[in-house]
């Protein structure tokens, strides 16, 4: 684990956070030869960190055993890999209540994981002050990293007010903002505005409809100019796949930002993404079919042995597998199939 300072700056200038998804083989056993080939392909494709045991990671691992299992495979990867001297950024998925969240809290960080991501699903009925209370809990125990999960895959509605007290929070380093929804994310961006922290705290999309507009946005609230704040990377499903097209991206976006021109290519390829994405991860059917989506694009390429999800009701529909060929087919230049195809062999070997 990174100290505070070094840890808060490395999240300030922005990397690209892959949710780590789970490999299964087809008769639903857990292919730890597969996992860590995952770990590997998202070091080698130039990303900065990975997130494990979220939703991605599909939470159900906490039900059949494999939370540690999993927490560990990253970790013993990414302390393998000689990455130029800056290890993976590694961000455990914390949920559940109170109880539940520390101990998962205490696991990661026996396991060398930098910060939690904090899901807040199991706790829908619970009082801003009752949240408070429970994230400053965790906060002790590891780095948070919050999370603003949209309510279609478990998430509840967080409010202004919570999100301007939760800003206040010592151990706060980072926020996901994932509502799908414009006025929900402002709400976050507008209480780490008023809190005074931006310097400290990061902003990382999980917006899949809205990736790089997130990522290309000045977001101003006031008359002051000095005082813009931006998405500083994401941490992402999305870029679970295609990753090596990511970094490029969130590097592109980056440019653009520093130049203070966003060119209209970008804003072309950012709706080519989220066409992309609402094929992969079934928007049309309230995102049913999401972690078998994302499972199948690893999946055509090697890197997982099958699209096998632990609730086995998860699956593609027929509908959603002529949507993921056709956005397959139509954007060829957001595919790194030839790198996997090129180094899958190696990363299964290692």
């Amino acid at each position: 684990m990174e100290t505070n300072v070094r840890l808060r700056a490395r999240l300030k200038q922005g990397m690209v956070i892959p949710a780590h998804p789970l490999a299964l083989t087809g008769d639903g056993r857990f292919s730890d030869r597969h996992q860590r080939a995952l770990t590997r392909y998202y070091a080698a494709a130039g990303a900065g960190g990975l997130a494990v045991g979220v939703h991605t990671t599909q939470f159900e691992i906490r039900d059949r055993g494999l939370f540690r299992p999993v927490l560990e495979s990253a970790s013993d990867v990414a302390r393998s890999l000689d990455t130029g001297g800056q290890s993976l950024f590694l961000v455990a998925g914390v949920t559940g209540k109170t109880n539940q969240a520390e101990e998962e809290a205490r696991l990661a960080t026996e396991l060398g994981y930098d910060a939690g991501l904090l899901s807040l699903a199991a706790m829908k009925d619970a009082t801003d002050d009752e949240l408070i209370t429970h994230c400053s809990r965790i906060a002790e125990i590891i780095p948070v990293f919050g999370f603003y999960l949209q309510p279609a895959v478990g998430g509840r509605p967080l409010s202004f007010g919570f999100w301007r007290r939760f800003m206040e929070i010592p151990g706060v380093v980072a926020v996901k903002v994932s509502p799908f929804n414009r006025y929900q994310t402002l709400d976050v961006v507008r209480a780490l505005y008023e809190s005074g922290r931006s310097n400290e705290i990061a902003l990382y999309t999980g917006n899949d409809d809205a990736i790089l507009a997130d990522l290309v946005t000045p977001f101003q609230l006031d008359g002051d100019s000095d005082r813009r704040i931006y998405f500083s990377g994401g941490l992402l499903g999305h870029w679970a796949f295609w990753t090596k097209r990511a970094v490029e991206h969130l590097a592109r976006c980056k440019q653009a930002r520093d130049s203070g021109s966003i060119p209209a290519e970008l804003l072309t390829l950012a709706a080519q993404i989220t066409d992309l994405n609402a094929a992969v991860f079934d928007a049309a059917n309230h995102f049913e079919g999401c972690v078998p989506g994302i499972n199948y694009m690893l999946y055509r390429t090697g890197l997982l042995p099958s699209i096998r999800c632990l609730n086995e009701r998860e699956s593609m529909s027929s509908s959603q597998m002529g949507e993921v060929e056709r956005v397959i087919a139509a954007y060829p230049h957001l595919s790194d199939d030839d790198f996997v195809r090129a180094h899958v062999d190696e990363w299964l070997r290692a």
